[in-house]
C-alpha cells in the first residue's frame, strides 16, 4: 500500500481527521453491506445482542442499556429499531417483555454473522495484531487524553 504521506509528514498529520476518516470509511462500508442482507447496522447490533442471550432473551431496556454507547443509530432510535425487527419477523417479544430470534432471524443473524466475520478480515487485510493492538491502544490515549469517554462491548 502507498501512503499518502511521508513518515515525516504522517507523524505531524491530525489524529481527529485521520480517525474520522477510518470511521467514516469502515461504517459506510459496513453499513452498505449489512444493507445487501436488508438490514441496518443498528439492527445488526439489537440481533447480536439477544443472538447472545443463549435463547433466554433480552428486554428491549438490556438491549439499549448495552448499545447506548455505539455510534449514531441514524435518523431512527434503537427502540424503533427493535420495532423493525420484530415487524419484519426477526424478533419475537414475549409477554415478560423479551426478546428472542425467530428462525428467520437466526438465520439472518448467521449470515449477518458470516458477513461481519468477511468484513473483520476484509478491514485488517495486511494489518498485524500487534499493529492493530497499538492503534487500538494509541486511540484509547487520545480519548483519555483528550477527557473523552469510549466503551465497546
Amino acid at each position: 500500500m502507498e501512503y499518502s504521506h511521508s513518515d515525516e509528514e504522517l507523524i505531524r498529520q491530525p489524529i481527529g481527521y485521520w480517525s474520522w476518516a477510518a470511521a467514516k470509511a469502515v461504517v459506510s462500508r459496513t453499513r452498505g453491506a449489512l444493507a445487501g442482507l436488508g438490514l441496518s447496522q443498528p439492527q445488526w447490533w439489537v440481533l447480536a445482542r439477544v443472538a447472545a442471550s443463549a435463547g433466554e432473551g433480552r428486554t428491549r431496556g438490556e438491549v439499549t442499556e448495552v448499545l447506548r454507547g455505539y455510534l449514531d443509530v441514524g435518523d431512527r432510535s434503537l427502540g424503533e429499531e427493535i420495532d423493525e425487527a420484530v415487524v419484519r419477523g426477526w424478533l419475537v417479544e414475549d409477554a415478560a417483555g423479551r426478546l428472542r430470534l425467530t428462525a428467520e432471524g437466526e438465520e439472518l443473524y448467521a449470515g449477518a454473522a458470516r458477513l461481519q466475520d468477511e468484513l473483520w478480515a476484509e478491514r485488517h487485510a495486511g494489518i498485524s495484531d500487534e499493529e492493530y493492538l497499538v492503534t487500538m491502544k494509541a486511540l484509547q490515549r487520545f480519548i483519555h487524553n483528550t477527557g473523552g469517554r469510549a466503551w465497546h462491548h
